[in-house]
Order: C-alpha cells, then sequence, then structure tokens
C-alpha cells in the first residue's frame, strides 16, 4: 500500500471534514526519564517539557538540513516597562548581547567596580536639571566608562555564536514578549545550550553608554518613519489606558535621555526567570539528548516565587469615532482600526475568518471591490494579535485626486458588506482551506514552526488549542459571522489620516558626545576558549550536484523543464521562466502588471480570482530587468484545473481599456509617492545612480509620456507573446515526471516555433575616475550615506575570498565596521560593507559600504568609514571568528526543495556548471588573515568612491562633503527618471 504523507492526509481530510469542531486532546509520555505533553498527530510533532524550575521547553523535529531554529521566549515586554522607566525592555534586550560575568570581560572583578560606578553615575544624572550641568557630569561619565571599557572584550556573545555557525542571530521586542533568536547548525546545541544558560543567569549592562548610543539612534530612525508615527498615533487613540497605547516599546525620549541601569537590573531579576521563559527549538534535533542538555545547563537557573501577576488593563468602550492626524514627508494614506478582545479569546477565531473574507489578496471583498476594481491605491487589512486585545486594521492609498476621507469611505462600505452578509457562502470555506494551506507552506520552514510555539507560549495558549485553531473556524455559519460583524464595527473605531507635510511636533533625541572606547579585539574570555574547545561531531558538507539533484526534462517543442519532486506534501510550485525583461522592453512591466486586472472571454476578472482562490491555487508575475517569470501555485489535487485556467489567461486575455486607464493612473500616483518613499530614494534610485549615473536598468522604465500612450492591444500582444518566446519550466511538487510532462504537453500550448528574444539595453557601471557626492533633499532626523565604487568583471575565482571578505570585514556584529561605528564610537545603528559579485557573467562586481547617523556627526561618520577602507583593520580572532562561520554555515546547510531550481538557475547565469560553495569550502580552509588583506588592497584599498546621502538640507554640512568629490543635489525627477523619453524598438501590433 502507498504511504501517504502526514501532510498529505491532513489536508485530505480537513478539505473532507464538516463543520463540526474536532477536540484535540493534550496527552502525556515519558522518555528517559523527562515527561513531556504532546498531541496525537500534530503536524509539527511538537513536545512540551516543563523543567523542575519551571522553565518550557517546546520541541519540533524537522529534519529537512542539519540546523536548528532557536527562540528564547520571554513572557515580558514593553507592556511590563514600569511607567517611570519606558523603553527599559527593550533596553534590555540590547545589553543581554554584552556578556556576562564569565565572558565579555577580561577581568570581572576590577571591571565590576567600575560598572558599579557608572550606575550609581546614571542614577544621579537622571535627577539633574540643568542641562549646563548634565552635559559636565556626563563627561564624567564617559570617562569612567572608557576606563571600563578596558576591561570589556567587545561582541564576544556575538564572535562565539558565529564561529558556532549560527546564523540570523538577532532579538525583537514587542509589547507582549521579548525573543532572543539564533539558527545553529545541529551538532552545535550543547554549546548553543551552555552559552545561552550562562547568558541569561545573570545581566552585565557593560559597554552601557556606547550601546544608549545605538538606541537613540534607533529612536531617531524611528522618528523619520511616518509609519512608525501613524502606528505610535493610532495605538495611543486605540488604547488611551492600556500601556500599549500610553508608552511605546522604545521609549520616551526623555526615559532615553535618563537611563537607569538598577531598574534595567530590577526588571531582569523579577521577568528573567525560568517560570516566565520558554525555549522553543524546531529542526534537526534529538528529543531525548535536547532536553537532557537543557536542563544539564538551565536546570540550576532559580524561579522567581513572586513573578509580578500581570493585570490587564480594561480599556472603556469606544463609542464615537476617533479623529488623529499625522504628517511627515512620506506619500498619504489613511488607517482605520477596531478593536477586539486578545489573541487567546474567542474573538480571535472570527477575527481572523472575517479578515480572510475581506482581504485575502485573491478573494476577499477588499480584492475584488477595492483592489481590483482599481478605486484605490494597496488596500490592506491585518489584525493584530495582541495578547491583551487585537487590534483589526485597514488601510489604503488614494488615488490621483482622491480624498483620504473617500478612501475610508471606501473601505469602511467593504466591512458594511460583511454585515449585510453580502458575500458567497463558498468563501468562508475557501477562507478556511487557504489559511491551511498557508499553515502547510509555514510549517516547511523551522523559522514559522519556532515562531508558532513562541505564540503559544507567550499568549499561554494551551497547543492543542493552537494545533486546532483553523479547524475550529469551521464551526461558524454565515449567520454567525455577520451576527459578529454587526455587534463589532461600528462607530467604535480609530482612523489616522497619515498626509504629507512638515510635523510641527517633531523631535529628535540629542546625544551627547562620547569618546571612543576600547574594543580589546584579539582577546578572548576562558569560557569562550573552553567552549570552543569543546569537541562536536563534525558534519559533512553537502553541495548540489546539479545533473543529479534536477531532472533536466522536455516537453513539446523541446521546451526545458526543470523538475525536483516535493515528496513532504501536497503542494506544487510551477513556474515559466524566460531570460526577458525591462531591459529588453521596459513595457513588461506593466503588461505582467496588466495581467492581474484582465478576464477571459468566459470569465471577468474577478472571476478569475475568486475561481484560483476556491481551488486553493494562486498565481503570479514579475518582471526583473534580464527576466520575467509567471507562477502557479496551490494544491497538487487542484493543479489540472488551476493550469488550464492559467493558460487560458495567458493565451486570451480579454482587452479592458477602462482597467489599462486606471492601471496607468495608477501608476502616476504610485510614481509620485515612490518620490517620498525614503527608503526607494536611497536603495533604489541614488544608490543606483551612484553606480551607473543617469542611465541604468533602474531607470529603464516607459517614461510618464510613452505610459500615457501605452494600449490595451500592445500590452495583450505582449503577454500573449510571452510563452510563444524561447523559456523554460520550473516545477516543484509530488507530480511524477511522465504525469507531469504530460499535462504539460496538453494544457501549455506551443507555436510551431518559439520566438527568439528581443535585444536588451546594455548598461554599464561608472568607472570612478573624478569622485562626485550626490544628494537628495528630505525631511528627517538622521542621514544616510553610501560610499560606492565599481568592482572588477565577474570572475568565479574571485568568489571564495569575496565571502570572506565580507564574512570578515562587515558581514555582522563582530565585524570591524560595526565594532568600530557602533560599539566603539556610537556613531550609528546601522553600519555595514559588501563587496558583491555580480549576478551575471560579463557584469561587473561592486562594493558598497552603508551607515546611517544622527546628521550633528556626519563629518565624524564619514571620516570614520573612509578610514575604515583605506585604514584596513587586521585582527587574527576576527579572522578566525568569520573563517569558522563560513565553514560551520557551510557544512551545516543544505540547499533543498525548491532552493535547488533557483540555485541552479543563479549558478547558470553566472556561466557556473556546478554547486560554487564547494570552492568557497575548500578555499577558505586554506585562506589566511594576509590574503583577506591582499584583496582589501586590490579591490577597494585606493579605489574612488562615489557617495550618496540623503538627508535634511538645514542639516546637511555641505561644505564637509567637497572632500569626497564633486557635491552635486539631485532632483527626484533625476533619481527616478519618469520623464526622460523613452524609445521602445520593437514593433507594435496593428491596431
Amino acid at each position: 500500500m502507498k504511504r501517504i504523507p502526514l501532510l498529505v492526509a491532513m489536508l485530505t481530510l480537513f478539505l473532507c471534514a464538516c463543520r463540526q469542531e474536532k477536540t484535540l486532546e493534550l496527552k502525556t509520555a515519558e522518555s528517559q526519564g523527562f515527561t513531556y505533553s504532546y498531541v496525537p498527530d500534530d503536524p509539527l510533532k511538537v513536545r512540551i517539557y516543563t523543567l523542575k524550575n519551571g522553565l518550557k521547553v517546546y520541541l519540533s523535529q524537522y529534519p529537512s538540513e542539519p540546523r536548528i531554529q532557536t527562540q528564547i521566549a520571554v513572557k515580558a515586554g514593553g507592556k511590563n516597562d514600569p511607567a517611570s522607566h519606558t523603553g527599559l525592555a527593550h533596553y534590555l534586550e540590547h545589553i543581554m548581547f554584552k556578556g556576562t560575568a564569565d565572558f565579555g570581560t577580561l577581568n570581572w572583578k576590577a571591571e565590576e567596580v567600575y560598572l558599579d560606578s557608572i550606575e550609581q553615575m546614571f542614577n544621579h544624572y537622571g535627577t539633574l536639571q540643568d542641562s549646563v550641568g548634565r552635559i559636565g557630569y556626563y563627561k564624567l561619565i564617559d570617562q569612567v566608562s572608557n576606563q571600563a571599557s578596558k576591561l570589556a572584550i567587545a561582541n564576544e556573545y556575538d564572535k562565539m555564536v558565529s564561529e558556532l555557525g549560527a546564523t540570523g542571530t538577532n532579538a525583537y521586542t514587542t509589547e507582549d514578549r521579548t525573543v532572543y533568536i539564533n539558527d545553529i547548525p545541529s551538532n552545535q546545541l550543547d554549546n548553543w545550550v551552555q552559552l545561552e544558560a550562562n547568558r541569561f543567569q545573570k545581566i552585565v549592562p557593560r559597554l552601557f553608554h556606547t550601546e544608549l548610543e545605538a538606541v537613540y539612534e534607533e529612536k531617531n530612525r524611528g522618528l523619520d518613519n511616518d509609519y512608525w508615527k501613524t502606528y505610535e498615533a493610532l495605538y495611543a487613540a486605540i488604547f488611551p489606558k492600556h500601556p500599549y497605547g500610553t508608552q511605546t516599546v522604545i521609549g520616551t525620549i526623555d526615559h532615553l535621555k535618563n537611563p537607569s541601569i538598577t531598574a534595567i537590573k530590577e526588571y531582569f531579576d523579577a521577568y528573567y526567570r525560568p517560570n516566565n521563559v520558554a525555549i522553543c527549538l524546531s529542526g534537526d534535533l534529538d528529543y531525548d539528548k535536547t532536553i537532557a542538555a537543557v536542563d544539564k545547563y538551565f536546570g540550576g537557573w532559580k524561579p522567581n516565587d513572586k513573578l509580578p501577576e500581570w493585570k490587564k488593563v480594561e480599556e472603556d468602550p469606544i463609542t464615537t469615532p476617533v479623529t488623529r492626524e499625522v504628517l511627515g514627508p512620506d506619500a498619504e494614506w489613511v488607517t482605520l482600526a477596531y478593536r477586539f478582545q486578545g489573541r487567546n479569546s474567542d474573538d480571535y477565531r472570527m477575527l481572523t475568518l472575517i479578515n480572510k473574507i475581506l482581504n485575502n489578496g485573491q478573494a476577499g471583498l477588499m480584492d475584488i471591490n477595492l483592489k481590483q476594481k482599481q478605486t484605490v491605491l494597496e488596500p490592506q487589512a491585518y489584525v493584530d494579535y495582541l495578547n491583551d486585545y487585537c487590534v483589526h486594521e485597514f488601510t489604503a492609498r488614494p488615488r490621483e485626486g482622491q480624498t483620504l476621507e473617500n478612501v475610508q469611505k471606501l473601505v469602511q462600505e467593504q466591512i458594511e458588506l460583511v454585515k449585510q452578509g453580502a458575500f458567497d457562502t463558498d468563501l468562508i470555506e475557501a477562507a478556511i482551506n487557504n489559511l491551511k494551506k498557508e499553515k502547510i507552506e509555514a510549517s516547511q520552514q523551522n523559522w514559522s514552526r519556532s515562531a508558532d510555539l513562541v505564540l503559544a507560549f507567550t499568549n499561554d495558549i494551551p497547543w492543542q488549542d493552537f494545533v486546532g485553531e483553523i479547524d475550529a473556524m469551521r464551526k461558524y455559519t454565515k449567520e454567525d459571522i455577520v451576527k459578529f460583524a454587526k455587534e463589532h464595527y461600528a462607530n467604535n473605531y480609530v482612523v489616522v489620516y497619515k498626509r504629507t507635510g512638515k510635523d510641527p511636533n517633531a523631535r529628535k533625541v540629542e546625544k551627547p558626545s562620547i569618546t571612543k572606547v576600547a574594543l580589546n579585539k584579539e582577546d578572548r574570555s576562558p569560557f569562550h576558549v573552553a567552549l570552543m574547545n569543546n569537541k562536536v561531531e563534525k558534519l559533512q558538507p553537502v553541495f548540489l550536484d546539479y545533473d543529479k539533484d534536477i531532472q533536466k526534462l522536455k516537453m513539446n517543442k523541446d521546451v526545458e523543464v526543470l523538475y525536483t519532486p516535493n515528496t513532504e506534501n501536497d503542494l506544487f510550485m510551477l513556474y515559466f521562466l524566460s531570460d526577458v525583461g525591462t531591459n529588453n522592453d521596459p513595457r513588461m512591466k506593466v503588461a505582467v502588471e496588466y495581467l492581474q486586472y484582465l478576464g477571459t472571454e468566459n470569465m471577468s476578472a474577478e472571476d478569475v480570482q475568486k475561481e484560483f482562490f476556491k481551488l486553493g491555487c494562486n498565481f503570479g508575475v514579475h518582471a526583473a530587468e534580464d527576466r520575467t517569470f509567471v507562477y502557479l501555485t496551490g494544491l497538487n489535487e487542484n493543479m489540472d484545473q488551476a493550469l488550464q485556467l492559467f493558460e487560458k489567461l495567458l493565451a486570451q486575455p480579454k482587452p479592458d481599456d477602462e482597467a489599462l486607464k486606471k492601471l496607468v493612473e495608477g501608476i502616476f500616483k504610485q510614481r509620485e509617492d515612490t518620490k517620498k518613499d525614503k527608503s526607494a530614494i536611497m536603495f533604489g534610485g541614488l544608490m543606483s545612480y551612484g553606480l551607473y549615473g543617469p542611465q541604468s536598468s533602474f531607470t529603464n522604465v516607459l517614461s510618464n509620456k510613452d505610459l500615457r500612450a501605452v494600449t490595451s492591444a500592445e500590452l495583450v500582444s505582449l503577454i500573449q507573446d510571452f510563452t510563444k518566446m524561447q523559456h523554460r519550466v520550473l516545477y516543484y511538487g509530488p507530480r511524477k515526471t511522465d504525469e507531469f510532462i504530460a499535462l504539460l504537453n496538453k494544457e501549455h500550448t506551443l507555436p510551431d516555433q518559439l520566438k527568439p528574444l528581443p535585444p536588451a539595453v546594455e548598461f554599464a557601471m561608472t568607472d570612478v575616475k573624478k569622485p562626485s557626492v550626490y544628494w537628495v533633499d528630505y525631511d528627517m532626523v538622521q542621514e544616510e550615506i553610501m560610499f560606492l565604487s565599481k568592482g572588477e568583471k565577474f570572475d568565479k575565482g574571485r568568489m571564495p575570498i569575496t565571502q570572506m571578505f565580507d564574512e570578515y570585514f562587515g558581514g555582522n556584529m563582530s565585524s570591524p565596521i560595526f565594532q568600530e561605528l557602533r560599539e566603539a564610537q556610537g556613531l550609528a545603528y546601522s553600519a555595514f560593507a559588501y563587496y558583491g559579485s555580480a549576478d551575471k557573467a560579463g557584469d561587473n562586481d561592486l562594493f558598497y559600504a552603508y551607515i546611517g547617523t544622527q546628521a550633528d556627526k556626519q563629518a565624524e561618520a564619514m571620516k570614520a568609514m573612509r578610514n575604515l577602507l583605506t585604514e584596513f583593520p587586521k585582527t587574527q580572532s576576527g579572522f578566525d571568528v568569520a573563517r569558522d562561520a563560513i565553514v560551520s554555515r557551510i557544512e551545516s546547510e543544505r540547499i533543498n526543495k525548491w532552493d535547488i531550481l533557483f540555485n541552479y538557475e543563479e549558478a547558470r547565469k553566472r556561466g557556473l556548471t556546478y554547486d560554487i560553495r564547494k570552492d568557497v569550502y575548500d578555499q577558505v580552509l586554506k585562506f589566511t588573515l594576509d590574503d583577506v588583506t591582499k584583496f582589501q588592497q586590490q579591490y577597494i584599498k585606493g579605489k574612488n568612491f562615489n557617495v550618496v546621502l540623503i538627508g535634511d538640507k538645514s542639516k546637511i554640512k555641505l561644505k564637509d562633503l567637497q572632500s569626497y568629490g564633486e557635491v552635486k543635489q539631485l532632483s527626484l525627477d533625476e533619481v527616478f527618471g519618469y520623464e526622460k523619453v523613452q524609445k521602445i524598438n520593437v514593433e507594435k501590433p496593428n491596431q
């Protein structure tokens, strides 16, 4: 008998299930002396242990590669901050990376004396009112801190986890939780547990004032972010009594300026205890060995018998609409929100279902009536699932000439349709099916699996309830949904109008000057040495064999088919990929966008979307500069029907002039909005201008003039020609090869002769013979600066040393870029550097170095960055960490599933016939620090750099910029190129 994979069986049972709610049971079992709880037939195979000290341990086994995603969750966040010290939980998160009494220090007893003094000095500093006196006293804090730094080892935690082969090292703080994250090789589990057990049992606030500078920078970045400002305004209005609204996770400016180390320690002692923490792991783990290791190192952690009890703050009902307004440089939008009970309440299930009925990306009421009909821009609905309350948020941007009030009205009309029951009953079933499909898709990633464990723990959701949440939604009828909507969506909302304009209340955190601190880069603590000397079973790297891991098939007309089987579940991914993009024809991007608004002769565009949604499938399109793909994904059992509809849409799209008119108008509005987007200006337009000059793939778009002239006929012709041109097929799914090829030959209609690809326009990077500084004026607190240079022609032989250089110089928190600019000098929250190998044979590599800094530190930050690029910092220990990190990462990395196909495509684009990671692995083991130094001297030192900068013209020190090159202010039209004349060298179809 053929064995059906567990997830396939689950999905099949699910699709056939009736509306009766299934009750899941939590059972207990024992293994190797440890008792655990579990849910039979749980697809994540979770075991939940509770140690004697109260520590929860959630384990999910998923051996897709020899790695484990780790998340340690503390059930305390911003809402637990004392009102007198907001931002405390978040700042503690930063301090948790500074080490303990056992690591991060050269001499703990001597260092502790300085740290105690600094703590008392900050307590006194918080009592000072006179600004002159505060400046003078902070200089004393700076002096003592500088002495203390001579006894510290900066970023030793990051060095250790890097050497273990960890990736994604990070942490986050929300209103309800604080979570610490690593992705580690499975053979390093014991070392990781030992390290984390030490870290969580004692806090040491070393290098406090430089990290405080980083938090200041983070706060200033938030003050520059209109989305963040809107979020704060929304939550302050919807939670006038609860800490969700009365304080923010990052804290107020006044509290950040008067930090209390004593209060941070008290918070740590209260909440960072085993009976308030869960270790959540998913990956290639052995249950018995893992829990034994956790118990060995964490078992002695003392619980808090007087753990603070959180008492929910009850909000008064909202009885009339509450309106707020936010001003800032970004484009306008409206955000509407309704308040509900928390994540672990009955409201959760109904909210999730209603949200899908309204906005599921395909066939929701907002998708059809707002997005598909193009009545507003970017309509979205989202539920923020907080512990104490949930917030159902709706947001959209106006079209040209549309008011925010009108956008709000259109959004609320969709909510009214739910209240009236004006939606298809089968939309409920389809929504639940798609929720289940999304859950299965997410379960293929250890990050998502471990995140589910974190949410269950921090929201106090019994695991059996968490597993059964989606199935439980089947009990709801259309009548139930309508009744709930009528009761909960009325005039009880908050609306925030984000308008474009100068913020009259703009503020920033003024940062006191500090002296550069010592980093002691070459030193290691005895704890570090001992940890690295622990013997672990070595993992052997596994490299792709493109001839074995991918089946290269042929369908009709000798079209290439790249096939990799999905042996895990019943989902498929199908791509039609062509090496034609906007560099071949800038109309391609508009054409593929147009496709989503088209139907066929027999079905409207709305009906097409609804049908795909009912089938549990969806299609998408994307046009890049040198390739375009259209894709179909979803449930294998419905693939035949979905492919038939997909092929019909590609071959016979019905032109719709009205839809095109709205699309073009929407693109014009989006272009104007993009010119107000700081990130798009910096990392899109300015970066491209600094590398290529005014003509590049970035600016190779239809000009506004040509966009007005484009017709339905020519765009439909481009769509129809897509599968008539040379292309290939990529497939990841459960179908057998013969069955899949037969389906393709039947449904994927091809012409007798495939058309050749049209020629592409080539863009070359600028040789920086005479450096320039290009800057754009933007209303912001900070400045963002980037140094850019053209690299050499791509050479696969340079890729290993390139990766070695990147890992050493600017790739992580223990790199010289991060340590010097953030740790030692407090000049930035974010700083990094990267030498990038070209992704296409014949193209040039590139180099960039980025720093985001406060405007008044522009000169100092730029000078520090230039010095690092010129006077290469060399540390043997830093090199060893970088080398070991690359080696361990490759040894534990497994490229599998659909990633095999895209890895092959990336290699082929570079002219490679094998997995380049093999070269990287072999050569990194032989590299020395001298090799990295030689790379820097050959490819970076002495190079001319163009500099690009975005900031407020009233704060930019233009005179200081002159030493970096000829200074030129760019207009946004120059940056984006929308107004240029674009020639299209293709024949238009007969009208």
